[in-house]
C-alpha cells in the first residue's frame, strides 16, 4: 500500500511537471495539462494508475482545501459596489447559459434531470483562467478588474448554491425536503462560525501570530473542524470548509494565512485536475464529441455576445464590455465540480458527466488561445499585449 501511493504521488508530480512545461510553453492554462495527465496515465489510458478509490478520496479532500481558500479569498466588504453593479448581469447571463445549455443536451437526448445540471453547469466562468490571464496593475487598480472579480464573485455564490442543491440528492432525486433543512441548518452554521471565530479564534491568531506554524496548523484545524461540523448538520464538508475560509476572510491576517496555505492550494488544485482526467473514461469520447464540440462553441460565442449587451446596457464601454465578455467566455472549474459532485449522487449518468468535462476542456482551451493572442495578459505572444 505504501509503495502504491509513493509511485502514485511519483506519476502524478512528475507527469504533471513534464505537461505543464510543455503548456506554458504552449501558452495553455495549467489545469488542463493536470486533466491531460489524469487522462493519459489513468486506468482508461495507459493505465498506469488503477486505483480509481484513492484518486477519488483525494479528490474529496483537495474541494475541500480548495473551496476553504477560495472563501478565504472573498472580502465582500471591498467589494459591495462592484456586487450591487453585476448582480443583474450575473443572473440574467446565468440564466441564459443555463437555457441554452438545458436545450443542447435535451435534444441530444439526456434525461430532463440530465439536462437541468448541464445547463447549471453552463453558468459560471473559470476564475482560474479569468484572473491568471488578467494583468495584476489590471486586476488591482483597475475597473476592469472590480467588475470581473464581481462577477466572478456573484458566480461563485450560485456554484455554492447548485453544490448545495446536488449535494443533497440520493439515488438519482434531489431531495427538497432535505435542501429545505439544510437551508434553516445553515445559518445556525453561520452564526456559530461567525461567533467562534470573533470571541476565540482570532484572540487566538492575535496572541500567537508570530508563531508561523501554529497559524499554520489552526487554519487547516478550523477548516476542518467547521467542515465537518457541516457535515454532521446535514450541510456538507465542502459548505463547512467555504464558510470557515469566508467567515476569516476579513480579518487582518486573511492574506497571511493564504499566502501561507497557498503550497497547499496547489498541491490539491493538481490533485484534484489530475484526479478529473485520470476518471474520463477516453472510449466514451466518440459517443459525446458532437455534443461537447456543440455545447462548448454555443458557450464560446454566447458568453461573449451576452456580457457585452448586459454590461453596455448598464452604459459599460464597449471595449471594456468585449474584453470582459472575452476574458469570462469559458466554462468553469466549478462545472467539472457540479459534473463530479452529481455524478457520485447518482444524479446524471457517465455520459452526462464526461459530457460537461469534455465541454469545459474545450473551452478553456479556446478561449485561454482567444485572451492570449488578443487582449493583455501576462502570457501573450505578442510583446506589445504582454503584461505581468
Amino acid at each position: 500500500m505504501n509503495e502504491a501511493v509513493v509511485e502514485s504521488f511519483f506519476l502524478i508530480f512528475t507527469g504533471s511537471a513534464v505537461i505543464a512545461s510543455l503548456a506554458i510553453y504552449a501558452r495553455q492554462p495549467l489545469l488542463v495539462a493536470y486533466i491531460v495527465v489524469g487522462a493519459l496515465i489513468g486506468p482508461y489510458c495507459l493505465g498506469w494508475m488503477q486505483d480509481v478509490h484513492l484518486l477519488s478520496k483525494i479528490s474529496e479532500i483537495g474541494i475541500i482545501f480548495l473551496l476553504f481558500l477560495l472563501g478565504l479569498d472573498l472580502q465582500p466588504q471591498s467589494l459591495m459596489t462592484a456586487l450591487r453593479k453585476v448582480t443583474v448581469v450575473t443572473l440574467i447571463s446565468s440564466l441564459s447559459f443555463a437555457g441554452v445549455g438545458f436545450l443542447i443536451a435535451y435534444l441530444f437526448g439526456y434525461t430532463i434531470t440530465e439536462s437541468l445540471i448541464i445547463g447549471a453547469a453552463m453558468m459560471f466562468s473559470s476564475t482560474i483562467i479569468g484572473i491568471k490571464l488578467l494583468p495584476t496593475t489590471i486586476l488591482h487598480h483597475r475597473h476592469i478588474g472590480e467588475m470581473m472579480i464581481g462577477l466572478l464573485l456573484m458566480q461563485d455564490f450560485l456554484a455554492i448554491f447548485v453544490l448545495l442543491v446536488l449535494l443533497s440528492g440520493e439515488s438519482g432525486q434531489i431531495d427538497f425536503m432535505q435542501v429545505g433543512i439544510t437551508l434553516m441548518a445553515l445559518p445556525l452554521l453561520v452564526l456559530f462560525a461567525w461567533a467562534f471565530v470573533r470571541w476565540v479564534l482570532l484572540k487566538l491568531i492575535a496572541k500567537y501570530d508570530r508563531i508561523g506554524e501554529y497559524i499554520f496548523l489552526l487554519a487547516i484545524g478550523w477548516c476542518m473542524g467547521l467542515a465537518e461540523l457541516a457535515e454532521v448538520l446535514g450541510l456538507s464538508r465542502e459548505i463547512g470548509a467555504f464558510l470557515a475560509g469566508i467567515t476569516i476572510a476579513s480579518s487582518p491576517i486573511a492574506q497571511h494565512i493564504a499566502l501561507t496555505l497557498k503550497p497547499l492550494r496547489d498541491f490539491f488544485l493538481i490533485m484534484f485536475f489530475f484526479s478529473l482526467g485520470a476518471g474520463f473514461n477516453l472510449g466514451l469520447l466518440p459517443e459525446i464529441a458532437l455534443a461537447a464540440i456543440i455545447l462548448g462553441g454555443a458557450m464560446l460565442a454566447m458568453k461573449p455576445a451576452t456580457f457585452r449587451f448586459l454590461l453596455g446596457r448598464q452604459s459599460e464601454r464597449k471595449v471594456l464590455a468585449w474584453d470582459i465578455g472575452f476574458r469570462l467566455g469559458q466554462i468553469s472549474e466549478f462545472s467539472l465540480l457540479i459534473a463530479y459532485v452529481a455524478f457520485n449522487a447518482s444524479l446524471i449518468g457517465e455520459l452526462a458527466s464526461h459530457l460537461i468535462q469534455a465541454a469545459a476542456i474545450l473551452t478553456f482551451l479556446v478561449s485561454s488561445y482567444i485572451v492570449t493572442f488578443n487582449f493583455p495578459n501576462p502570457l501573450a505572444v505578442n510583446e506589445k499585449l504582454r503584461r505581468n
